[in-house]
């Protein structure tokens, strides 16, 4: 019977160009076995030429996308919904706190509180593997968001130019539909102080991916501390969520997580249900291709007149 050697990826995972090299071919190499009667050799070796495709996109001072651009700006209407998600919080926690005293308790709000950042982290992640891995940008309530993650995979850094509320209106407007009924029917200070903590951190976990794609140099020296304290995901472990085989390292705001969803293959195990139940593949499985590499940011010098 015949076999054949298959790899999941490419050898080669960065993507760089060559402007002074002739085109470069790779080559599939297997090895084929066949049953004969004569007296010709039981293997042979085949060499399949395979032309490399073309050359990535490099993105430079002409292409690459401007501060000024209008995708990266936030309007009105973002700002409006930051505004409402802020205030929505505000109104959870300071409920918290004032019930808190009026009960004189505040052991329980304080471990909900923590339970809630934990939880928080756990809660970015799933959400995150789920938006990275299926649906597309025609999908119900969330495809812009699915669009704007692939996008991200794509062009990391350009994330780290996004103004404030443009990062965070989507989620914003999401926390201020979902927190505020809570805060107008509960005011339980445990309940409040949990709700109001784990929404806080959905909300601007967005921030803090932001800040993960950022340069030490150029961050706060604030969020530097907090990320080498592990209260902020970190810049190196967000960093190879960006490397192949590009499935994990997904939780976002502390990334407390990530370690023990990759090692038990958690992730890998809902993948496998989703697709024994649904016959959805996520696209992690697939061999990386352009929508996963990410286009190489470069300097450029203008060119002299």
């Amino acid at each position: 019977m015949p076999s054949l050697a298959q790899h999941k990826y490419l050898p080669c995972f960065h993507r760089q160009v060559y402007t002074s090299r002739p085109i470069l071919y790779r080559a599939r190499v297997y090895c084929a076995t066949t049953t004969t009667t004569n007296s010709s050799p039981a293997g042979k070796l085949v060499i399949e030429p395979r032309l490399v495709p073309t050359q990535p996109v490099v993105v430079t001072a002409y292409n690459r996308p401007l501060d000024n651009d209008p995708s990266l700006q936030s309007t009105w209407s973002h700002r409006a919904w930051v505004v409402a998600g802020c205030t929505t919080l505000l109104i959870s926690l300071g409920g918290s706190i004032k019930g808190a005293a009026d009960l004189h308790l505040w052991v329980e709000p304080i471990i909900a509180s923590y339970i809630g950042y934990i939880l928080s982290d756990l809660g970015s992640g799933i959400y995150h593997w789920g938006i990275d891995n299926y649906g597309d940008g025609t999908t119900p309530f969330v495809g812009s968001q699915i669009e704007a993650f692939q996008g991200h995979h794509k062009m990391p850094w350009t994330i780290t130019r996004r103004e404030f509320a443009n990062n965070l209106h989507a989620l914003a407007r999401a926390v201020t539909f979902t927190v505020l009924p809570i805060d107008l029917v509960c005011h339980n200070p445990t309940v409040q102080a949990f709700v109001g903590m784990f929404a806080g951190c959905i909300m601007f976990s967005q921030q803090f991916h932001a800040w993960a794609h950022g340069t030490k140099s150029r961050l706060p020296a604030l969020v530097v501390a907090l990320q080498e304290a592990g209260v902020l995901v970190s810049r190196s472990q967000h960093g190879a969520h960006h490397r192949p085989p590009y499935n994990n390292n997904y939780c976002i705001v502390s990334g407390v997580w990530n370690e023990f969803l990759d090692k038990h293959k958690v992730f890998e195990a809902m993948e496998m249900i989703l697709y024994f139940k649904l016959g959805v593949r996520p696209r992690s499985w697939s061999e990386p291709t352009s929508e996963w590499l990410e286009d190489i940011e470069i300097p450029s010098r203008v060119p002299t007149q």
